[in-house]
């Protein structure tokens, strides 16, 4: 017990709503449901809880995370309710420590645990309907600081997982995880396959059909993990949970749940360092940036941008350098940085062409090829031509650039290049244009699941008003407003993704 407030549980309880006495007769009676009986709760130990930080024992830690989740509708892990036990330098109630408030980074042996944790919990979300949706995002310069030492170092792989000469032994993995067991480089590779699958059907339809498919795969996976394999599978399957944190992150952001995303993004950062594959951390990182540029956060990206690539390490291929300076300059452009963003796209260019192909990308760099590099360079000058209208030529430019090498496997890239070119031709006085590719892109955006899109059209949308004595525009914006689902709340200025 620490004798100070736990403010984290405080902070959750007084948005539940419940009196001390309800949350103890909830504890109980989930408790005794998941096989625990003997739990006998009272109101003055939930005070004990919370003004007086004491710790409670297992499994009443998975048992609040549960009843939060469910009552709040949105993940609720036990690092959220400032109840993790694990002792660290510096460690402070609330799940966090002095310098780093936020509980980033978790301690190494966490991560398999953190990562099933909160996997069960989205998906007892999706079970129950519930939209999980309510947390807010955490600040791209809070996540910085407190993950820049940590992922400046390499890990011991030897802290990830219990003891290997005790092969049949895992440690618990948090709340509804997957019973697994070691396993070996058949069902690993049939895991990288299924990563493969995923990552094709999100750049096809987007996100929405298949995110509880990839949380449910990513749950399995960190069952999977609290077992020590053998190094060499033990990185791969790093590799796979990282990866799979990645799409669900992706998914979560192209569906707006966006504090769910973000979580993911972390859980990938760890995952892919646990693994020793600090490039892949850096791109992990340099989605929530892009996630935050999406949201109207460009500060926040630049302070996550500059902590992806300083994080990614001396290996890293330039291609990939490329393609988190193309995030940086849209961060840059979203903040009307003119010259910044111009040499910043100078510099991708200079990268992306001097990446000779001698060394093969790792697979989750496939997706970032000539037409990605042209679609961000048209995404980049499209936004900065909000403040500079003449910057309205340059995105045309390279939006038809990227639409001339896309491929239908590719619908939702072509969505956004067909609306960055229609936004840049309205900027540009070319409603003639602008409307062509804008029927272009609501055409194909029926079949596709992703929210982003939607949002991008509200964006174009905007642009219309100007034209509206034009028929044609006129017309193009009743369909609009026709086909435009109903705007979700998100937090910021969702348009400018």
């Amino acid at each position: 017990m620490s004798g100070q407030p736990n403010t984290r549980l405080a902070d959750l309880f007084g948005l539940a709503g419940w009196s001390k006495g309800e949350l103890a007769r909830l504890v109980n009676r989930r408790a005794a449901a998941m096989g625990h009986p003997q739990l006998a709760t009272d109101t003055s130990r939930v005070r004990r809880w919370i003004d007086m930080g004491e710790l409670p024992r297992d499994p009443v830690p998975r048992v609040l995370a549960a009843l939060f989740t469910e009552r709040l509708g949105r993940v609720v892990t036990i690092e959220d309710l400032g109840l993790v036990r694990h002792g660290r330098a510096g460690k402070r109630q609330g799940g966090g420590s002095v310098d780093h408030p936020d509980g980033v980074p978790w301690a190494p042996e966490r991560t398999a645990e953190v990562l099933t944790e909160f996997t069960g919990m989205d998906l007892m979300l999706n079970r129950r309907g519930l939209v999980g949706a309510g947390a807010a995002l955490a600040a791209g310069s809070a996540l910085s600081s407190a993950m820049h030492d940590w992922l400046h170092t390499d890990p011991a792989l030897a802290a990830d997982a219990p003891d290997f000469d005790n092969h049949l032994h895992a440690d618990p993995a948090g709340f509804d995880r997957y019973e697994a067991a070691p396993i070996g480089s058949q069902e690993i590779e049939e895991l990288e396959r299924s990563v493969e699958v995923f990552r094709a059907w999100d750049a096809a339809r987007g996100g929405g059909l298949q995110r509880k498919a990839v949380v449910g795969q990513l749950n399995e996976v960190g069952g999977m993990l609290a077992y020590r394999h053998p190094p060499h599978l033990q990185r791969r399957l790093w590799g796979v949970a990282a990866n799979l944190a990645v799409l669900a992150g992706w998914m979560s952001h192209d569906v707006g749940l966006e504090p769910t995303a973000q979580k993911y993004f972390v859980i990938a950062a760890h995952a892919a360092r646990e693994g020793g594959d600090r490039p892949r951390a850096g791109e992990a990182l340099s989605r929530a940036a892009r996630q935050m540029v999406h949201l109207g956060r460009p500060d926040d990206a630049l302070d996550l941008m500059k902590l992806a690539k300083s994080g990614v390490g001396e290996e890293v291929l330039p291609r990939t350098r490329a393609m988190l300076f193309t995030i940086e300059a849209w961060a840059q452009a979203s903040m009307g940085r003119s010259q910044a963003m111009r040499r910043t796209l100078g510099r991708a260019e200079d990268l992306f062409v001097a990446d000779k192909g001698d060394v093969p990308p790792p697979d989750w760099m496939q997706l970032f090829t000539e037409e990605d590099l042209y679609g961000m360079q048209a995404l980049a000058y499209r936004t900065l031509a909000e403040f500079e209208p003449t910057a309205a030529a340059h995105a045309q430019h390279y939006a038809d650039k990227a639409l001339s090498l896309r491929t239908d496997a590719r619908q939702r890239s072509k969505i956004f290049d067909y609306l960055s070119m229609a936004s840049a031709c309205f900027i540009a006085d070319d409603p003639e244009q602008a409307d062509r590719y804008a029927r272009l892109a609501l055409v194909s955006m029926g079949s596709n699941s992703s929210h982003r899109t939607w949002d991008r059209l509200r964006q174009m949308y905007r642009l219309t008003a100007e034209y509206a004595d034009y028929p044609k525009i006129n017309e193009l914006r009743e369909e609009i407003k026709v086909a435009l689902p109903k705007a979700r709340g998100r937090t910021g200025n969702s348009a400018q993704a």
